[in-house]
């Protein structure tokens, strides 16, 4: 069973890694992420570059999509 972590972006990262059913080592290797960056990622000791989070999403397919609808601004 997946445990269901925060709404923080970095959180949904780590839940669409655990939910791709892909081994961590098999992401590293297909991303080009050292294994060491990407567990230390996903354990939350440090972050990801940005070259880095974009090759975890495009391998997982992700996409940002916004819940929120922006408010209309008055003139």
């Amino acid at each position: 069973m997946t445990k269901k972590r925060s709404d923080l972006l970095t959180d949904q990262i780590r839940q669409a890694i655990d939910e791709s059913g892909l081994t961590r080592y098999r992401i590293a290797k297909e991303t080009g992420i050292s294994e060491s960056a990407l567990s230390q990622f996903y354990n939350g000791h440090r972050g990801l570059s940005m070259t880095a989070l974009n090759a975890l999403g495009e391998f997982l397919q992700l996409k940002i999509v916004m819940v929120r609808k922006p408010s209309k601004k008055v003139n």
